[in-house]
C-alpha cells in the first residue's frame, strides 16, 4: 500500500516535462490553435528580405550607382542612376527578394 504513492509520484514527474513544453510550443491539442495565437503572428506585415539584400539583388549585373531605398509595403523600391543619367526605380519583392520590374 505504501508502494502505490510512490507510483503515482513517479507517473507524474515523468508527465509533467512533456506538458510543459507542449505548452511552451504553444500546442493545445486541436488545429484550431492558430485561432488563438495573436494577429501579428498570423499575419507579418513586415518584409522578410532586408534593405541591404534587396539592394544587393537590384543592383545585380546593372551598371550605374545606387540612389537610395524605401519599403512601400510588401515592395522595396530601390532608385538607381545608370550611366547617362537616367534614374530608374527598381521593385524587388519583399518577402522573396525577387526582382519584380522597373520603372
Amino acid at each position: 500500500m505504501t508502494r502505490m504513492p510512490a507510483y503515482i509520484l513517479a507517473a507524474l514527474l515523468a508527465a509533467a516535462p512533456l506538458s510543459a513544453a507542449a505548452q511552451d510550443r504553444g500546442d493545445r491539442g486541436g488545429r484550431d490553435g492558430d485561432q488563438d495565437r495573436p494577429r501579428r503572428e498570423q499575419s507579418d506585415d513586415r518584409p522578410r528580405v532586408s534593405m541591404g539584400a534587396a539592394v544587393q539583388r537590384a543592383s545585380a549585373g546593372r551598371p550605374g550607382r545606387f540612389l537610395g531605398a524605401s519599403n512601400r509595403g510588401d515592395t522595396i523600391v530601390v532608385r538607381w542612376e545608370y550611366p547617362g543619367g537616367r534614374v530608374a526605380d527598381i521593385m524587388v519583392d519583399g518577402r522573396t527578394g525577387r526582382v519584380i520590374g522597373e520603372r
